[in-house]
């Protein structure tokens, strides 16, 4: 089961290619993980039937009791086969349906299958968590299914709400899988039906929020909003998922859970009264809606709640007919979708107004149609017969509540017989008035899916008792009546026969009166659903803009003032209350004077920062205390944290002179001796509060310290280094996490600077050497000097030295040999340095994360030695390549510890090499080499963004007063 549901993940990364080289011919061999599911289903039909079950289980994360736990029962039987069956009829259609060159048409093939995946996946998990996934995965593959045309607002609009809607349900679900599974022991899904929880609040509440997930996903009212909306997807989408797979899932998740859970309050209330109601205005709408999609998408709607209420009743009979009813939905909804798409291929249109005579030119396609359309409307000999008869006996045999909604379903029968009707004679009936519409031929390849779908609602309508083994194996999970319900086509004229006798008379009634029903439905609509929802969304932009602009209004210092009130009343609040100090030993001043004079200068440099003016000047005395922090760690032994200061403190310093060229020489800001007087007392009392929660946690320090256990752990792999090895080994995860942050905001940031591609090229460094300086390309330095200052540019006729590739594109005066050739020199050497911090941090201090600070220092110091052309030729690439590369290194190496059992699971490696000898290699080294990669992209990209970019810019501007075209000749 695993190797077939990944399967589909695998094969769905090479459908770009494949498209690319074989076009629509490629969904044949896309066709193949579905249709291998479905053989392999249908091979153990009668395991299933028999009451067995097919299982797999791999421990996935034994800490949190979660495992990778695949079975396959009835339900999962009848599931699978819907959800790889349909999908790979779907994927054969695409080859008809689709050109060869329509945009996007690899990403939507690769989407399709993934979500055939997910969907075998979420039926097959027998793990809340793992059934969680795949329950998100549908959901994300849905989105980028119905926003496959991303060009048209609608289909951008559609998917948002799409994802909104069933998103929110996911999340909310998942607070129930988690509160059912901590009530129960266990996630497993077949232990907690075996042995479900006692009732209590805890319970009630798990299975609401479940239950709100399952109804957002199965559109049942009042979540019912965005399936009409989600037919701006392609034909194959609606087909495939919004008839026979994602909006089932929800119908799904009832139907596993009913068994141990339909008697628990408000299970079966809640859900009655909700699919009643949602079966009937489903239906009510189809029948005022003029394209052919949307009357299908309706009618879908009121078909999921029908589903619901049989499901979420919890009765052998209901249950049985529930089953049946799923399977009989598939196979007429999803042809019913196809016919609509090749109506609209031949056509031209779905608007059943403009439609008129198509049954006379596509009679094999009116022929399928109908076939399935009436097993929609419940006609005998289909399957829509069978299953309807059983859902109407099974709720004539309960109780009140059931009796309600067998009212409501057979009012919702006649809905569906009027709408079906309404949906076969505006497709393909001719209509007096209205000219014949034009229709191509369409080929037998395209329409053998919906055929072969329509065939077998046939087919399995006649052989109706051939599913009674498989649907009773599920129907046995409930209670028995005295008298249970077999399903069969014929079981003579009854009560249940005259429900339907009267649900095709009543729709046939409504079909011959439509335009008074459309009046009246049009006078009766309620608030357009879309339109609130819309609102709502509005409103809380609205909300939240002004919620923003209320908090932030653009003053930093005042952001400042505010975090530290907060934090300081709190720390007040606790010190006032607890009074935590007792007992605490007092604190050290100082463990040697070197401490006291590297903190008396570091306060010394900060304090000085609050009289400067000058920006540049307030920089360097804000670095003097970073230094000095990185003193005081060296003094107390601590070199690893040492050495990553001053790193960080370097770099920080040489962006903030990059940035302060486009900014003011003076603060700009002035303060009154109030303000002051106000801000300085709220500063120290921060600081003071600070220091003071620091002792006393320092002080109260009970139990070992975890220092000991990790010197211990490190030793015992042979190393030595416990810094470097705590953050790339036994604390990945927050490295891992605190590199994805740091990308995330390096790439925001430096976005922000970009108006055009971030992968623009920089020109080459300009002319050879003893070139003149005015036949060079224009920089920030040249055309400061040659036309803003006016100096003069020396000697211009003396043959040069070139040591960098960038250096002849400054003005002499603007030149520093000195740098060029200090810079010439160490950049190899850096670099190399940066290697060795990498490769040594096992032992010695260094690491990932100094190795590319240190890397990034080197090609900075091009940067500044020659400008933004010396940078292009020392870093031709591209920075967001590193940074990428990085990412999945160290992700790869973290997914690698599953083959373990867990995420970031170690291990090393010991032997040796022909040249290097005794070596050993570890995924903390791989780790640490991502983390290398990614501080070295970020570097990189910061300074292209704020140096280099900053300065075209800046060229730009020069040019412009200059009157010349930027990046001329002078």
């Amino acid at each position: 089961m695993t190797a077939l549901v990944l399967a589909h993940f695998a094969l769905a990364l090479f459908a770009a290619p494949l498209v690319r080289w074989y076009g629509t011919r490629a969904f044949l061999v896309l066709a193949l993980p579905p249709a291998a599911a479905t053989l392999w289903a249908a091979g153990r039909w009668n395991a299933a039937a028999a009451g067995g079950a097919h299982t797999t289980t791999w421990t996935w994360l034994p800490d949190y009791h979660v495992d990778w736990a695949l079975r396959l029962d009835a339900l999962a039987e009848i599931m699978v086969l819907l959800a790889a069956g349909v999908g790979c009829l779907v994927l054969l259609y695409c080859v008809s349906y689709f050109d060869d060159h329509a945009p996007g048409l690899g990403g939507f093939a690769g989407n399709l299958l993934a979500f055939a995946g997910a969907m075998l996946g979420l039926v097959l998990a027998d793990d809340l968590v793992l059934l969680y996934v795949f329950w998100e995965l549908t959901t994300v593959f849905s989105y980028l299914l119905i926003g496959q045309n991303s060009d048209r607002k609608q289909n951008r609009r559609s998917a948002l709400q799409s994802l909104t809607v069933t998103a929110l349900g996911g999340l909310t679900m998942l607070v129930g899988f988690l509160t059912l599974g901590q009530a129960a022991g266990t996630y497993r899904v077949s232990r907690i039906l075996a042995d479900p929880p006692p009732a209590s609040p805890a319970l009630t509440t798990a299975l609401v929020l479940i239950l709100v997930g399952a109804l957002t996903k199965s559109a049942i009212w009042p979540f019912s909003l965005w399936l009409p909306n989600a037919m701006a997807a392609p034909t194959p989408v609606s087909a495939y998922l919004h008839a026979a797979a994602m909006v089932k899932a929800g119908v799904y998740l009832v139907a596993r859970l009913a068994p141990a859970f339909a008697d628990v309050t408000p299970w079966r209330p809640l859900l009655l009264v909700l699919g009643s109601l949602t079966m009937l205005l489903g239906g009510w709408r189809a029948l005022r809606l003029h394209d052919l999609k949307l009357v299908l998408a309706s009618g879908t709607v009121s078909q999921l709640g029908f589903l619901l209420v049989l499901a979420g009743a919890g009765g052998h009979d209901t249950g049985l007919a529930a089953l049946a009813l799923i399977l009989g939905h598939a196979l007429f909804k999803a042809p019913l979708f196809l016919v609509t798409g090749i109506v609209d291929h031949a056509t031209g249109t779905r608007d059943l107004r403009r439609l008129s005579g198509v049954g006379r030119r596509l009679p094999a396609v009116c022929v399928v149609a109908t076939l399935a359309g009436l097993s929609m409307a419940a006609v005998p000999p289909l399957l829509g017969f069978a299953a309807k008869e059983a859902a109407f006996q099974a709720l004539l045999a309960g109780g009140t509540a059931e009796r309600c909604a067998l009212a409501a379903t057979v009012a919702g029968s006649a809905l569906t017989t009027a709408y079906t009707l309404r949906f076969l004679w505006g497709a393909f009936a001719r209509k007096p008035g209205v000219p014949d519409t034009p229709a191509h031929r369409v080929p037998h390849a395209f329409l053998a899916s919906p055929a072969l779908l329509a065939l077998s609602s046939l087919g399995l309508g006649l052989g109706a008792r051939a599913l009674q083994p498989l649907l009773g194996a599920y129907a046995a999970r409930f209670p028995a009546p005295a008298h249970p319900y077999h399903v069969s086509l014929w079981h003579g004229v009854g009560t249940a026969l005259l429900l339907s006798a009267a649900a095709w008379a009543g729709g046939v009634l409504l079909f011959l009166r439509s335009d008074r029903v459309i009046r009246l439905g049009t006078a009766l609509a309620w608030r357009s659903a879309d339109r609130t929802f819309g609102r709502i969304v509005l409103g809380l932009e609205r909300a939240a803009l002004q919620c923003t602009g209320f908090v932030q209004r653009g003053s930093l210092s005042g952001y400042l003032v505010t975090a530290l009130g907060v934090v300081l009343a709190g720390q007040i609040a606790v010190l006032v209350a607890d009074e935590p100090w007792s007992g605490t030993p007092a604190p050290h001043l100082w463990d040697t004077p070197v401490q006291a004079g590297v903190a008396v200068l570091t306060c010394a440099a900060a304090l000085l920062c609050l009289g400067v003016r000058r920006r540049m000047k307030a920089v360097v005395l804000a670095g003097l205390t970073g230094y000095g922090t990185a003193l005081l760690f060296v003094v107390q032994g601590a070199p690893d944290l040492a050495l990553t200061q001053f790193c960080v403190e370097t770099v920080s310093m040489i962006v903030f002179v990059l940035v302060l060229r486009r900014m003011p020489v003076h603060f700009e800001e002035s303060y009154s001796s109030l303000r002051r007087a106000l801000r300085m007392p709220a500063a120290l009392a921060g600081g003071a509060a600070v220091a003071v929660v620091v002792w006393i946690m320092a002080g109260h320090r009970r139990g070992p310290t975890a220092g000991e256990a990790m010197v211990a752990e490190v030793a015992d792999h042979g190393l030595k280094d416990v810094v470097a090895t705590i953050l790339v080994d036994l604390r990945a995860w927050d490295t891992m996490g605190e590199s994805a942050v740091l990308a995330a905001a390096a790439i925001g940031v430096t976005s922000l600077l970009y108006l055009h591609r971030r992968t623009d090229a920089e020109p080459p460094a300009g002319p050879l050497p003893g070139d003149r300086p005015e036949t060079a390309l224009s920089t920030t330095w040249s055309l400061t000097a040659h036309r803003l200052a006016g100096l003069p540019s020396g000697d211009e006729g003396a043959p040069e030295r070139t040591w960098i590739a960038g250096g002849a594109t400054l003005a002499p005066e603007r030149r520093s040999i000195v740098l060029e050739v200090v810079a010439r020199l160490i950049f190899h050497p850096i670099l190399v340095l940066s290697v060795y911090l990498l490769m040594c941090a096992e032992n010695l201090p260094g690491g990932g994360f100094v190795g590319g600070m240190v890397a990034g220092v080197a090609f900075i110091t091009r940067y500044l030695a020659g400008g933004r052309h010396e940078f292009a030729d020392a870093a031709p690439f591209a920075p967001g390549l590193f940074t990428g590369l990085g990412l999945c290194l160290s992700t790869g190496v973290a997914l690698a510890g599953l083959v373990h059992g867990t995420v970031l699971h170690g291990w090393t490696w010991h032997g040796r090499l022909p040249v290097w000898g005794e070596s050993h290699l570890s995924t903390a080294v791989l780790f640490d080499c991502g983390v290398y990669l990614l501080v070295l992209g970020v570097v990189l990209d910061i300074v292209r963004a704020l140096g280099a970019r900053v300065d075209r810019h800046i060229e730009r501007a020069a040019a412009h007063r200059a009157g010349r075209p930027e990046g001329g000749a002078a």
